[in-house]
Order: structure tokens, then sequence, then C-alpha cells
């Protein structure tokens, strides 16, 4: 069972995503269940999550992007939806912190800083 937490400024961009896409809450339960955990405990890889690269991954720590994340507010796209979640997992710990969640139209890729934060906090 791997155990989910968010950072303060995830549960910004959630809540200002949510206004916009009443769906967010129950897809991103989906996203959970469905993509997150079966790719880090079943090893079950649907191609939608992705390591990030050059952030300081380690064996305690590593970074991904979802990139195929579907979102029913957003019809007719599938998992195609353009939303992006960039979380940390300790797989020591089998632990999963969300970092920042975004739409890729308003804005192109993840925060290198927020995870550069998140290493010094932690």
């Amino acid at each position: 069972m791997i155990n989910f937490e968010k950072t303060e400024k995830f549960e910004r961009d959630f809540k200002k995503l949510h206004k916009k896409l009443p769906s967010l809450p129950d897809d991103f339960e989906i996203l959970k269940q469905y993509e997150i955990t079966l790719f880090h405990l079943k090893k079950i890889d649907r191609r939608g999550i992705v390591q990030i690269q050059g952030v300081g991954n380690t064996e305690k720590l590593q970074f991904y992007k979802v990139k195929k994340f579907a979102c029913k507010s957003l019809k007719g796209r599938g998992a195609n939806t353009g939303l992006r979640v960039i979380y940390a997992f300790f797989p020591e710990e089998q632990k999963v912190v969300f970092l920042e969640i975004y739409y890729k139209a308003k804005q192109k890729n993840e925060d290198r800083q927020r995870i550069i934060n998140f290493i010094k906090s932690n």
C-alpha cells in the first residue's frame, strides 16, 4: 500500500484547477489507485508516467511526471487532457508526495525550483 501526501503548493494548484474542472477530485483518486499504485507496486507501465531526469534522482528519492491523466471534465480527450502531475516517490517507505499539478496549455514544464526546494527540505 502506498501512502499519499500533498504539499501546500500542490493543494493550492489543485484547488485552482478544481474550480474549472469539477470532476478533478474523483479523477485524481482514480489516478492514484490505477496508475501510480500499479506503476510502483505491480510494475505495470502504461506509458503514462515518466521519471523526470536531471533533478537528483537517487535510490531513496525519485521524481515522476504523470503525462496521461484522464479527466471527465475535459470531455473527448481520454487520457490526453494536457494535465500534468509531478510527484516524489520514496521507494523504501512506499510513499508518494504530490508536488505540482498544472494544465500544459498554461505552463509548459514542471517547476524545477519547486523540486529543488523539496529536496532541500527533506
